[in-house]
């Protein structure tokens, strides 16, 4: 039986077409059903906000952010509050749109190969990976941090 050490929790989200692989650790809580407030003039990847613990949380579609696809926020829309890696009080959390449930995976250290098939990714991704036979997308969250911000000041 596989240590803890040997093993890194993480979490399976799906964004259009594709699967994102996040940390585990990076992951607030998992939302059904949750109203979302547009954002007025905000790019179509930003499609708007949820109240979330007293917080102002933006929601992030990554599938329209990196252009790998169309989301729209409908009744049956998860959402997947992540904790902000930047440190900023103003946005400590930011949320990521699904269509479908996460699931917790466990990924073995050794487990995890880089897939070099593409030259250019798309801005919002650090790197495509295969985690056994399925293919994910390790997201770039300080870019998308920071992506986030630019837009929410150029909106305010």
């Amino acid at each position: 039986m596989a240590s803890s050490n040997d093993e890194i929790r993480g979490v399976l989200i799906q964004a259009a077409e594709e699967r994102l692989l996040l940390p585990n650790a990076t992951v607030a809580e998992v939302l059904a059903r949750v109203p979302v407030e547009p954002i007025a003039d905000a790019p179509a990847w930003l499609p708007g906000q949820i109240s979330w613990h007293g917080w102002q949380v933006p929601l992030v579609s990554f599938a329209q952010l990196t252009g790998l696809g169309a989301e729209s926020v409908v009744a049956s829309s998860k959402i997947v509050v992540l904790k902000a890696l930047g440190g900023s009080e103003a946005m400590p959390y930011f949320a990521l749109l699904t269509q479908s449930f996460p699931r917790l995976v466990s990924v073995p250290r050794d487990g995890l190969l880089a897939d070099a098939t593409e030259e250019q990714l798309p801005n919002g991704v650090r790197m495509r990976v295969l985690l056994g036979d399925e293919a994910a997308l390790l997201p770039d969250l300080e870019s998308i941090e920071a992506m986030l911000g630019d837009a929410l000041a150029a909106v305010a």
